[in-house]
């Protein structure tokens, strides 16, 4: 067992194999092992050894979700009938039945069945997130084969990766992540369920589900991907760095890619290897938003927040001239920065911006409102926005401590410590709201209580707010309305 778990870390495809036949024989080969005696046959084109160990992937049960988009890909590849026959035949619980309609919409691209397939894309938008754009992405690169209007038509907007997707097929050169075959179809199932464990920390799993996606499509560059995110979950960190390297600069996921990068050399404490990084590509000829974004981010891992701000406006700039309106996502970030660098002239603006253009959202309503709560400013404006922003996420305990900070500075301590004490619970680790709770008992005379709440603020404070707590230990808040 331990043989297999390091191979399909270190990518020993042989002894990985080797090993999983021993346990297969022995009786105890786990579920995920299973899926690389699969892979294996899916690759030697092996379509009925294929088959038999899908029979004993559904009849183990870990993975019976996978089953109907196996099999179709199996039928396809074995072109044994309608592929999409057999995947509409038998998709099972909801989870299977997500995995399946993005499939649908695959098959049906692989197969030339054009306007089926882009229907497809288009029933399944709903789903959201990197998973739409990842089918959008991987149906526009199949139909760039035989129809480069309908495929730039599919490919319109989106990020830094549909533009260069959108060039490749401008300029009649295949796209690269199109779905040619079962093999590569298989590999993006395993790809995307690699990625939703990895965030779960699920090293192991993740792991060997994106070693199965690469052995299927070794020149996969979503494969390499999540095999550098599944390493990075296990503490494999240069491994993951040398994943990622592998994706060609000309691919529609380098942006990611390099995103990716960014954030794991921030992670492996190379805070300024992931500032050069961002840096190189914003300065790169035809650098974009994304570009100058991910540089406003760098920055502001380094305490650069002035050139972080810079970075963000730079990026609002580049959609606007695109024709775009830039999101609220860039104009809360540019907010942010700004009011972290001193600058709050500027910073409120920018935030009111970002309210603007997503009035319902409840972090951009929170963030102005508290920001304006802690400089005392439009505190009735404030306690609107806060208000708005906890009746729309009641169970965020930073939310409900902006609301019990505006309680209490207009005066209702009562109401203040009730909210206070639901936010601490439901975030019992955070400083400023222990701190908060603390301020609150203290106007109401409650001084053993606050104590005890300013003493489980310092546990998680910042060293910055050590001194200021310790002196409210000693002798109290110089001000009882004020931090």
């Amino acid at each position: 067992m331990r043989a297999f778990r390091q191979a399909m870390a270190a990518g020993d495809e042989r002894l990985a194999l080797r090993a999983a036949a021993i346990l297969d024989k022995a009786k105890v080969l786990p579920s995920d092992a299973r899926l690389i005696l699969m892979t294996d046959a899916v690759r030697r084109g092996d379509w009925g050894g294929a088959q038999i160990q899908v029979d004993r992937i559904e009849s183990e049960g870990a993975f019976d979700f996978l089953v109907p988009v196996m099999r179709a890909w199996i039928a396809f590849g074995a072109r044994d009938g309608d592929p999409v026959a057999v995947l509409d035949a038998k998709r099972g619980s909801a989870l299977a039945g997500a995995y399946a309609a993005e499939h649908r919409a695959l098959l049906l691209a692989a197969r030339g069945d054009v306007a089926e397939s882009i229907a497809a894309v288009r029933a399944t938008a709903l789903i959201g997130g990197g998973r739409a754009s990842a089918l959008r992405l991987a149906v526009g690169a199949r139909l760039a084969q035989s129809d480069r209007a309908k495929a730039l038509a599919l490919l319109e907007g989106g990020d830094a990766s549909f533009a260069a997707a959108r060039a490749l097929v401008q300029a009649g050169k295949p796209v690269p992540g199109a779905i040619d075959s079962a093999a590569e179809g298989i590999s993006t199932l395993f790809v995307r369920l690699a990625s939703d464990i990895a965030r779960e920390r699920l090293s192991l799993l993740s792991i060997s589900l994106a070693r199965n996606a690469l052995m299927l499509a070794p020149d996969s560059s979503a494969a390499e991907i999540a095999m550098s995110e599944a390493l990075a979950s296990g503490d494999y960190g240069d491994e993951a760095l040398a994943m990622l390297a592998k994706v060609p600069a000309d691919d529609p996921l380098s942006a990611g890619a390099l995103t990716a990068r960014i954030a794991l050399l921030q992670k492996l404490g190379d805070t300024p290897g992931a500032l050069k990084a961002a840096e190189t590509a914003a300065a790169a000829p035809g650098a974009q938003a994304g570009d100058f974004a991910r540089l406003g981010d760098a920055r502001s891992q380094t305490g650069d927040h002035a050139g972080a701000a810079a970075a963000y406006a730079r990026a609002i700039d580049l959609v606007g001239a695109g024709g775009g309106e830039a999101p609220w996502s860039l104009w809360l970030l540019r907010g942010s920065a700004l009011e972290r660098a001193g600058q709050w002239d500027k910073a409120r603006p920018a935030l009111q911006k970002a309210v603007a253009l997503a009035p319902e959202n409840a972090v951009v309503l929170n963030h102005l409102g508290y920001a304006q709560l802690e400089r005392g400013e439009n505190i009735e404006e404030a306690m609107r926005l806060v208000t708005r922003a906890s009746a729309l996420r009641p169970e965020d305990a930073a939310i409900t401590d902006s609301l019990g900070w505006a309680y209490y500075l207009r005066g209702d301590l009562p109401r203040a410590i009730e909210t206070l004490e639901r936010a601490v619970k439901g975030d019992p680790g955070e400083s400023a709201i222990n701190e908060h709770l603390g301020d609150a008992y203290w106007a109401v005379g409650r001084r053993y209580e606050a104590r005890y709440a300013w003493r489980s603020a310092m546990i998680f404070a910042d060293s910055a707010a050590l001194p200021r707590l310790k002196t409210k230990i000693d002798t109290g808040p110089a001000d009882a309305k004020a931090r």
